[in-house]
C-alpha cells in the first residue's frame, strides 16, 4: 500500500524530531516544494474569484476565545493558556475569530459585501498521543482557510461558490472524494443551543447539495460547535476516511462578534477550506499517486542526466536553463551510476534529460517521460509550460 509515512521519508517529504514533539513534523526541501507549489496554485485560484488575502497571528487571548464561543465549547481540544505581562494568550485552535476581528476593524457598507477573505494560516489542536499519525493527524496545522462575510440571504449562492472551487481544486490535484457529509449537531453542550440557528444553517445547505444534485451522509454530532457543515471526505488506500474540504453556514459567530454592515442588518459567515490542511493534504496527495505527482506538483519536475563527465558542461547549462525558466530541476551526476541506474533513483520525476555528445554539441537534450515514453529534443520553454496547472 502507498502508506505516505513510508513513502514520505523514501521521498524525503517529511521527518520528525522528538526534540520537536509528537504530532509536530516537519517539511523537508522536497515536500516544502509541493506544499509551495499547492499554496501558490490555491492563492491564485482564490484570488481569481474575488477573495482578498490576510494575515493575522497565531496567539489570541483568553478573552477572543471566549467571547468567540470556542472557550465553552472547545477548550478540550485547544492548548492551556500562557501567561505573558499578567494576560492570558492561546494557539489558536481556528483562524475564524481572528477574521471576524479583521472584518468588524472598519464599517462595512452592504456595497462591499459578499467579503471574502483567506488566509494559509496556523492553527494547533491539543491532540492526545494515542490518536497522532505521520501528516494526517498532527498537533500544528497549516490551514488554508476563509471567510465570507454576506447578507444571510446570499450565503446559498456562497456556498455553491465555495464548492465550486473544491471540485476545481481536487480535479486539478487529481483527488477524488470518497462522499460527501453533512455533518450536523447534536443533544451534548460541545454544541451551541439554539435549534433556530441550526435549522436555518442546515437549510441552507441542504438547499445547495440538492440544487447541485449531489448525493451525501447525515451524520449527526460531526457538526462545527457553532453550526452544520458540508464535509468532503476522503479515504487513504486502507479504506480509512478523514475530511480534507469543508463549508459550514455560521449565523452564531457574527452575533457574538456584533458584526453588522451599513444598508443591511447581521452579515452570515461561510466558513469554506478548499483544500483543508497543508499536512493532511500532503499525506493524501503522496498516497493517492504512489509518489508520481502531477508534474506541477512534483518537488523534481526534471533531472538532466549526462552521459559521462564530457556533458557535464552542457547538462550544468540545462539545468541552469530549466531553473530560469521556473522548473524544480537537479543534475543526476555520473558519479552516481550507470546511466540505467540514475534513471531508475529518478523514476518519479516527471522529466528526464538525457545529454549525450550530440545533445551537448547543440545545447539540447533528450527527453524521457517517466511512464517510459521518448520524445526526442522538446525546448525548454515547453517543458515549463506543461509543468503548471490549469485554471
Amino acid at each position: 500500500m502507498n502508506d505516505h509515512r513510508k513513502l514520505g521519508r523514501e521521498l524525503a517529504i517529511f521527518g520528525t524530531d522528538p526534540l520537536i514533539g509528537s504530532g509536530l513534523p516537519y517539511l523537508l526541501p522536497a515536500g516544502a516544494a509541493v506544499r509551495k507549489a499547492v499554496e501558490d496554485y490555491v492563492h491564485e485560484l482564490e484570488r481569481r474569484n474575488g477573495y482578498q488575502h490576510v494575515n493575522s497571528p497565531v496567539l489570541g487571548k483568553q478573552e477572543l476565545y471566549e467571547l468567540s464561543g470556542h472557550w465553552s465549547h472547545y477548550s478540550e481540544d485547544m492548548f492551556p493558556p500562557m501567561e505573558v505581562g499578567g494576560e492570558r494568550f492561546v494557539l489558536r485552535p481556528s483562524l475564524c475569530p481572528h477574521h471576524a476581528l479583521i472584518y468588524r476593524s472598519r464599517r462595512r457598507s452592504h456595497r462591499e459585501l459578499p467579503l471574502r477573505l483567506a488566509e494559509l494560516g496556523g492553527q494547533y489542536r491539543s491532540e492526545m498521543s494515542g490518536v497522532l499519525g505521520g501528516l494526517n493527524r498532527v498537533r500544528s496545522i497549516q490551514l488554508n482557510d476563509g471567510h465570507v462575510f454576506c447578507p444571510p440571504e446570499r450565503a446559498a449562492d456562497e456556498v455553491a461558490a465555495a464548492l465550486d472551487l473544491i471540485e476545481a481544486a481536487h480535479a486539478q490535484l487529481g483527488i477524488k472524494a470518497a462522499r460527501y457529509r453533512l455533518s450536523l449537531g447534536g443533544s451534548s453542550d460541545k454544541f451551541v443551543d439554539d435549534p433556530a440557528l441550526w435549522a436555518s444553517s442546515e437549510r441552507v445547505l441542504r438547499e445547495v447539495l440538492h440544487a447541485r444534485g449531489r448525493s451525501y451522509d447525515e451524520e449527526y454530532g460531526e457538526a462545527a460547535f457553532y453550526g452544520p457543515k458540508i464535509d468532503i471526505q476522503i479515504a487513504d488506500p486502507a479504506g480509512r476516511e478523514s475530511t480534507l474540504s469543508t463549508v459550514q453556514v455560521d449565523l452564531y459567530m457574527p452575533g457574538r462578534f456584533e458584526l453588522s454592515y451599513v444598508g443591511g442588518g447581521r452579515p452570515a459567515m461561510v466558513h469554506r477550506s478548499v483544500v483543508g490542511g497543508m499536512e493532511r493534504l500532503l499525506s493524501h496527495l503522496v498516497e493517492a499517486h504512489g509518489g508520481a505527482l502531477p508534474a506541477w506538483l512534483a518537488p523534481v519536475q526534471a533531472v538532466v542526466v549526462p552521459l559521462s563527465e564530457a556533458e557535464l558542461p552542457a547538462a550544468h547549462d540545462l539545468v541552469r536553463r530549466c531553473v530560469e525558466a521556473g522548473l524544480r530541476a537537479e543534475l543526476a551526476h555520473p558519479d552516481r551510476g550507470s546511466l540505467g541506474a540514475r534513471i531508475r533513483a529518478h523514476r518519479l520525476v516527471p522529466y528526464q534529460l538525457v545529454v549525450g555528445p550530440r545533445e551537448a554539441a547543440d545545447g539540447s537534450c533528450a527527453v524521457r517521460r517517466r511512464d517510459g515514453g521518448q520524445e526526442g529534443n522538446v525546448p525548454v520553454a515547453e517543458l515549463a509550460a506543461r509543468s503548471r496547472p490549469i485554471f
